[in-house]
Formats: C-alpha cells, sequence, structure tokens
C-alpha cells in the first residue's frame, strides 16, 4: 500500500475504512493467484512460467462489509484465468439473497429490508435489488405449477381469494383460485394456484381441467364454499365425485338471519347437526332444529332445510376424517397468511406480481404441510373398499 493510499484511507469514514482494507486483501490475493496461474510473479522471467499477464478490470463485489467497488481482477492473455474469491463471496452473497427473499415472502417492506441489511453491515439493498432477488422465484414457482401429481388425492378443497391489482385504467380486483388436496398417504398439498378476473364457472373449470391434465386422480370429495361456478365446474370435469359444502360457512348463512340477542342459542343448536356421525341422527337433529325455530325465525329455517343436503355429505365418509372434511377452515387460514403478505403491498403492479407472491406463499405452506401427516387414510381405505364391493353385481352362485 503507497502512501497516497495510506493518505486516503485515513481520510475515510470507518464503514468505508473497512472495505479499503479488504479490497487490498482481495487484490493481493487475486495477485497471488494469477502468479500461480501463470508460474511466475509480476514482471518475474523464471524458466517455470507457462503464461503471461494481459492488465486487469473491474469488477464490484457484494461482502459481509458491503459492497467493494471496481476490484481489480487480473486477466491473463489466454483467458484461462479464474479465482476461488468470487466463488467463495458467492455463497455468502447467496445467503444474503436468501435472507432478503425469506424477509420478502413473510410481508416485510422493501424500505424496511433495506434497513435491516443496512444494520446488518451489509450493502444496503434498495427497491429494484429485492425486486431482482424475487425474480429468483420465477423457475421455482413455474416447476411447482406445473407439477406431474403423481398420487391419488381422495379429498379436494377450493376456494377462492382476492387480491388488489392496478389493471392499468383502474385498480381492481383479481381473484387467486387455490386448490388443496389431501392425498392417498394423508398428506396435504398446494395443487394449483391460478388467477382470474372473476370466479366464473369457466375459472374453476380451466383449474380443474388443469389439474386432470397434471395427472389429478381418485377425488372422492369435494369441499368449497356454496359457489354455483364451482359445482358446475365439479359436474362437469369430476363427474359422480361428492360436493360437501363449508358448514362453516353455512352456519353463518343460516345465523345471518336470526337476532343477534337469541344468535348463540341458536348457534349451539345448530352445530349439534353437524357433531354427529351418522346421517340419521343428524336428519333428526335437523328436523328438531326447524320445528323449535320455523316460528321465531322463519328464514333460517329455510335456509336451513335448502342447504342441508349439500352440507352433510361429509357424513358418507369415516368418521375420523369428519372434522377436517367438513369445511375449508384449512384453506382459510392459507388465504389469512396470504393477506397478511399482501397488507404490505396493498395494491400489485400487475397480475403477474400476485400470482408469484401468492404462490410463493402456497409453496411455503405445502412444505410446512409435508412434515406432517393430516389425516390417517387407513379409514378411508378400508372405507372405499367397502364402497367398491357394494358395486359389485353378485353372482349366480352368490344369489
Amino acid at each position: 500500500m503507497t502512501r497516497d493510499d495510506i493518505a486516503e484511507a485515513a481520510s475515510l469514514a470507518v464503514g468505508d475504512r473497512i472495505r479499503f482494507a479488504v479490497k487490498a486483501v482481495l487484490e493481493q490475493i487475486l495477485d497471488e493467484e494469477m502468479s500461480e496461474h501463470v508460474g511466475a510473479g509480476r514482471r518475474e522471467r523464471v524458466p517455470t512460467r507457462t503464461g503471461e499477464r494481459n492488465g486487469s478490470y473491474g469488477r464490484d463485489l457484494i461482502t459481509p462489509v458491503g459492497k467493494i467497488e471496481q476490484l481489480k481482477v487480473p486477466r491473463d492473455r489466454d483467458g484461462t484465468f479464474t479465482t476461488r474469491v468470487f466463488e467463495e463471496y458467492h455463497r455468502s452473497t447467496g445467503e444474503v439473497e436468501d435472507a432478503i427473499l425469506e424477509m420478502w415472502l413473510q410481508g416485510i417492506s422493501q424500505r424496511k429490508i433495506a434497513e435491516v441489511t443496512q444494520k446488518l453491515g451489509a450493502v444496503r439493498i434498495g427497491k429494484d435489488a429485492v425486486s431482482r432477488i424475487a425474480q429468483r422465484l420465477e423457475e421455482e414457482l413455474a416447476g411447482f405449477r406445473s407439477r406431474r401429481l403423481e398420487m391419488a388425492y381422495p379429498y379436494l378443497y377450493l376456494d377462492a381469494t382476492y387480491l388488489k391489482v392496478n389493471w392499468g385504467s383502474h385498480v381492481g380486483d383479481l381473484a387467486v383460485l387455490v386448490a388443496v388436496g389431501v392425498s392417498q398417504e394423508g398428506s396435504r398439498e398446494v395443487l394449483a394456484v391460478e388467477t382470474y378476473a372473476s370466479e366464473r364457472a369457466e375459472a374453476y373449470r380451466s383449474l380443474l381441467k388443469g389439474l386432470i391434465q397434471r395427472g389429478l386422480s381418485g377425488v372422492s370429495l369435494v369441499i368449497s364454499d356454496d359457489h354455483e361456478s364451482i359445482q358446475a365446474a365439479v359436474r362437469t370435469e369430476l363427474p359422480g365425485v361428492l360436493w360437501q359444502r363449508c358448514t362453516v360457512h353455512f352456519m353463518r348463512n343460516v345465523l345471518c338471519k336470526v337476532s343477534q340477542q337469541d344468535r348463540a342459542e341458536v348457534a349451539a343448536d345448530l352445530k349439534s347437526i353437524f357433531a354427529v356421525n351418522r346421517l340419521a341422527d343428524a336428519r333428526t337433529i335437523a328436523a328438531a332444529f326447524c320445528a323449535r325455530w320455523s316460528r321465531s325465525f322463519p328464514g333460517a329455517v329455510s335456509t336451513l332445510q335448502a342447504g342441508l343436503d349439500a352440507t352433510l355429505s361429509f357424513l358418507e365418509f369415516p368418521s375420523s376424517h369428519h372434522r377436517l372434511i367438513r369445511s375449508t377452515n384449512g384453506l382459510e387460514r392459507l388465504f389469512e397468511e396470504v393477506k397478511r403478505r399482501t397488507r404490505v403491498v396493498r395494491i400489485f403492479p400487475n397480475e403477474t406480481s400476485a400470482a408469484n407472491l401468492s404462490t410463493a406463499v402456497a409453496l411455503r405452506a405445502s412444505e410446512d404441510w409435508a412434515l406432517r401427516r393430516y389425516l390417517d387414510m387407513e379409514p378411508y381405505r378400508a372405507w372405499k373398499e367397502i364402497k367398491e364391493a357394494g358395486k359389485v353385481k353378485p353372482t349366480t352362485s352368490q344369489t
């Protein structure tokens, strides 16, 4: 280091001094690596020389102490010189990027990320840098959306949530349709995340068609809210599959027709209908509910009677599964996580960014879900065998 270099370093702030020193050390390492590569030091003439130096070029490098600008990287005449320095710091930079990406997915604003990275001693990461880092998700998300579905999924949950998107001329809603399946092994998995302008029947049909093309099979029950578009799509694309109307949403629909002062008592009676394991028992309790409340709340009773059959479909299946297949509560919790993240974004600049973030949140959820079994599917397999045996026509010897 020359006298001028020392004078320059003395005038810098502490952080800059550290980066200046790191830069000097790295350039010394690079020079020694070049000497080893060509078999001789700078301006050294020895018989062991195997190459020639050819000046240097400047390169910026992100390090744990910040951004090193215009690092002098030596070149050889043959262009064959490589350095281990960049490989080491690439790993370090990758760890920083992973941390930034995780912060982004956790809902921390880009401004806050910049402040955090600066306080940690790294280079200040601006909005553009965070956006570039987020683009690393693209390939991962594309693979997630198009992956083959190798297993059967007896239970399929469908629902949608809405995000705000800038459509150019105005800010409007974007429907995010999500499909979650429970596999034959009992694991829960996000199967699809698709965005559409609305929840029209064509949107759900497109979603189901895409799933079938990717290998969706073995569906016995679809669980969703009371949305005609979903019902129409299921009837068309999954004929013969039972549909379960979410009991939580259904009870809200019934109770909204009950006065506030009587709601707790009516709710207790209503919940008892869905707390039993046999269809006959549920219908008996429902009949008693109607008899008790028909005069006080005819609207509530009418709503119950109109939707009861579809809301009791879960009773066709093993009793140990009832609690988890009678509502879309699991999907609602996933949507809460999406909403938590989007509260920071507020309005997405376009549909692609909204789809990417929603899919990224879903992907992380699937990774967490894979760590534990959602349902024991042995009762379902036994139930399935009994159902299939009942469909077999007896032979002459059996009659």
